[in-house]
This record gives C-alpha cells, sequence and structure tokens, in this order.
C-alpha cells in the first residue's frame, strides 16, 4: 500500500485539497476526524482525560472541545501527553483503514499535525499545502468566526511552514492566485506512475 501525508497549517486549504484529491478517485483518510471520533467514543480516552484534566471535561458523556482545547493549546506538556494517547489510536485505525483500499494506487493520511507528530515518516511520500499567513488567518477569521488574535494562537501549536518544506516531497501553493487543480493533478500523475 502506497501511503501519501497531506497536511497543511490551519487555513492553508489542506481539506479542499483533499476533497480534489477524493474526486480523482483517491481515498483520504481524515486523520483530524478520526481523532475527534476517538476523543468522543474512546472509554480509555475518555477515563484518561477525565483524570489528567478534570472530570468536567466531558459533559453528558461527550467531550466539551472547548474546554479541553483551553486547557492543551495552554500548555504543551497537556498537549503532548493528550496526543501521546490518541496518535497511535488514529494509526491503528489508519492502518486497519488501508486494508480496504489495496487495489488503489495509493491513499492519502490527512492531518493537520502530520509532521509535528512524527506520522509523516510513516508515509511513502508527503504533500504539504502552503498559503500566506495573512490569508491563512483571514480564511479562519471567516470559517470559524472568530478572531484574529484566536487563530494567531492556534498557529503557535503547529510548525511554522518554514519547519515543514524540507519534510514534504511536494508542495502546493494555494494562495487564491496560483492554479490549485493543475498542481495537484500534477502530483496526482506523479504519484500514479
Amino acid at each position: 500500500m502506497y501511503t501519501v501525508g497531506l497536511t497543511g497549517g490551519i487555513g492553508s486549504g489542506k481539506s479542499l485539497v483533499a476533497e480534489i484529491f477524493t474526486h480523482l478517485g483517491i481515498p483520504v483518510f481524515n486523520a483530524d476526524y478520526e481523532a475527534g471520533r476517538i476523543l468522543e467514543e474512546d472509554p480509555s480516552v475518555k477515563k484518561s482525560l477525565a483524570e489528567w484534566f478534570g472530570s468536567d471535561v466531558y459533559i453528558n458523556d461527550r467531550p466539551d472541545r472547548q474546554k479541553i482545547a483551553v486547557i492543551v493549546f495552554n500548555d504543551h506538556e497537556k498537549l503532548a501527553r493528550m496526543n501521546g494517547l490518541i496518535h497511535p489510536l488514529v494509526m491503528q485505525k489508519f492502518i486497519r483503514w488501508c486494508v480496504e483500499y489495496q487495489a488503489k494506487p495509493y491513499v492519502i493520511h490527512e492531518a493537520a499535525i502530520l509532521m509535528e507528530s512524527g506520522f509523516y515518516r510513516h508515509m511513502d511520500k508527503t504533500i504539504l499545502v502552503t498559503a500566506p499567513e495573512d490569508i491563512r488567518i483571514e480564511r479562519v477569521i471567516q470559517r470559524d468566526k472568530t478572531t484574529a488574535l484566536l487563530v494567531s494562537q492556534r498557529m503557535k501549536n503547529q510548525w511554522n511552514e518554514e519547519r515543514k518544506i524540507p519534510l514534504a516531497d511536494f508542495i502546493i501553493l494555494n494562495d487564491g492566485k496560483s492554479p490549485l487543480i493543475p498542481a495537484i493533478l500534477d502530483i496526482h500523475n506523479k504519484l500514479i506512475l
């Protein structure tokens, strides 16, 4: 199974790029979505987070994502501890998921923190979606109805693009000016050869 990691900082357009790959018939595993499901459904994760961060991080057996975000995005140790609990479970799900798509030329593992988590080391190739920071901030403000300050705080928990670029096999510039679909098709054609 040929695996391709897809990542990009918040507001880069990573999810849009992933959606275009699905239209090309390429299966995409959304690691962030799966991590959210684990946070919501896995009894051992729920128990650990309630013990570490307080029982009020779950209300009516559902995670209070806002409260958890405030806790972990303000404390790198707590974020690392939570990621250390959830990321191995996401990787197990990904491995099982890949079995379904063995006939495909490749699959994509989409993750916001693919490089920060070290998952990129398990991929055959990696794609990084980039965009200027001001454009990324504006996109997230519009999408999440938030403030530039809150977006900037979230960005601080991700590696900057300069740190990710050397780890990427392919880079897609999604600045609203550069042609996006031709860039994706070029990568797709290289991956199916």
